[in-house]
Protein backbone atom coordinates (compact mmCIF):
# COMPACT_ATOMS: atom_id res chain seq x y z
CA UNK A 1 0.00 0.00 0.00
CA UNK A 2 1.09 2.88 -0.96
CA UNK A 3 2.02 5.60 2.05
CA UNK A 4 1.28 9.02 1.28
CA UNK A 5 3.35 12.31 3.17
CA UNK A 6 1.92 13.06 6.54
CA UNK A 7 4.06 15.60 6.95
CA UNK A 8 5.02 19.30 5.27
CA UNK A 9 2.03 19.66 2.84
CA UNK A 10 -0.76 19.81 5.68
CA UNK A 11 -1.40 23.34 5.36
CA UNK A 12 -0.84 23.63 1.93
CA UNK A 13 -4.54 21.53 0.73
CA UNK A 14 -6.76 23.99 -0.16
CA UNK A 15 -10.88 22.96 0.59
CA UNK A 16 -11.27 21.90 -3.35
CA UNK A 17 -9.10 19.39 -2.87
CA UNK A 18 -10.94 18.01 -0.33
CA UNK A 19 -13.71 14.95 -0.70
CA UNK A 20 -16.95 14.09 0.87
CA UNK A 21 -15.37 10.98 3.39
CA UNK A 22 -18.87 10.86 5.32
CA UNK A 23 -22.30 12.50 6.19
CA UNK A 24 -23.83 12.88 9.62
CA UNK A 25 -26.91 14.60 10.65
CA UNK A 26 -25.73 16.42 14.19
CA UNK A 27 -22.31 18.62 14.40
CA UNK A 28 -21.09 16.55 17.83
CA UNK A 29 -20.68 13.09 15.74
CA UNK A 30 -19.24 15.46 13.00
CA UNK A 31 -16.70 16.95 15.79
CA UNK A 32 -16.16 12.87 16.85
CA UNK A 33 -15.22 11.81 13.43
CA UNK A 34 -13.45 14.83 12.77
CA UNK A 35 -10.90 14.18 16.03
CA UNK A 36 -10.81 10.73 15.05
CA UNK A 37 -9.29 11.00 11.70
CA UNK A 38 -6.85 13.57 13.03
CA UNK A 39 -5.74 11.30 15.91
CA UNK A 40 -4.95 8.65 12.66
CA UNK A 41 -3.10 11.48 11.02
CA UNK A 42 -5.62 12.49 8.22
CA UNK A 43 -6.47 15.96 8.10
CA UNK A 44 -10.08 16.59 8.33
CA UNK A 45 -12.65 19.18 8.22
CA UNK A 46 -16.25 19.63 8.98
CA UNK A 47 -18.70 21.73 6.34
CA UNK A 48 -22.46 22.03 7.12
CA UNK A 49 -24.34 21.35 3.78
CA UNK A 50 -28.58 21.18 2.24
CA UNK A 51 -29.52 18.05 2.08
CA UNK A 52 -33.46 18.75 1.75
CA UNK A 53 -33.82 16.27 4.63
CA UNK A 54 -36.00 16.85 7.76
CA UNK A 55 -34.35 19.93 8.81
CA UNK A 56 -32.43 20.54 5.34
CA UNK A 57 -29.13 20.40 6.19
CA UNK A 58 -26.48 17.59 6.51
CA UNK A 59 -22.39 17.91 7.87
CA UNK A 60 -20.10 16.42 5.48
CA UNK A 61 -16.77 14.94 6.71
CA UNK A 62 -14.40 15.98 4.76
CA UNK A 63 -10.62 14.90 3.97
CA UNK A 64 -8.14 15.12 1.33
CA UNK A 65 -8.44 12.75 -1.70
CA UNK A 66 -5.51 10.79 -1.02
CA UNK A 67 -6.96 9.71 2.63
CA UNK A 68 -10.45 8.80 1.60
CA UNK A 69 -9.68 5.01 1.25
CA UNK A 70 -7.94 5.89 5.21
CA UNK A 71 -10.35 7.56 5.95
CA UNK A 72 -13.35 5.20 4.91
CA UNK A 73 -11.19 2.21 7.34
CA UNK A 74 -11.09 4.43 10.48
CA UNK A 75 -14.55 5.31 10.56
CA UNK A 76 -15.68 2.03 9.76
CA UNK A 77 -13.85 0.76 12.22
CA UNK A 78 -15.28 2.69 14.70
CA UNK A 79 -18.22 2.13 13.69
CA UNK A 80 -17.86 -1.28 14.49
CA UNK A 81 -16.38 -1.46 17.79
CA UNK A 82 -19.69 1.07 19.02
CA UNK A 83 -21.68 -1.47 17.42
CA UNK A 84 -20.02 -3.91 19.04
CA UNK A 85 -20.14 -2.28 22.50
CA UNK A 86 -23.70 -1.18 22.15
CA UNK A 87 -24.19 -4.82 20.94
CA UNK A 88 -22.30 -5.66 24.92
CA UNK A 89 -24.60 -3.45 26.95
CA UNK A 90 -27.94 -3.96 25.38
CA UNK A 91 -26.78 -8.32 26.54
CA UNK A 92 -25.62 -7.15 30.06
CA UNK A 93 -28.77 -5.11 30.53
CA UNK A 94 -31.08 -8.69 29.05
CA UNK A 95 -29.19 -11.24 31.46
CA UNK A 96 -31.25 -11.55 34.85
CA UNK A 97 -28.13 -12.58 37.04
CA UNK A 98 -30.76 -15.17 38.70
CA UNK A 99 -32.51 -12.59 41.93
CA UNK A 100 -35.00 -15.30 42.66
CA UNK A 101 -32.37 -17.46 43.97
CA UNK A 102 -31.19 -15.51 46.64
CA UNK A 103 -34.73 -15.21 48.36
CA UNK A 104 -33.95 -16.18 51.69
CA UNK A 105 -37.16 -18.17 51.82
CA UNK A 106 -35.67 -20.78 50.12
CA UNK A 107 -33.11 -21.52 52.16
Amino acid sequence: MNKHPRKGNKGNMKVKEYVVVAYVDDMEQAKEYETLLRLNDIPALIKEQLDGGADGKAVAIMVPEDFLDEAHVVIESQDAYDDLCDYAMDEEEDLDFGSDMLDDEEF
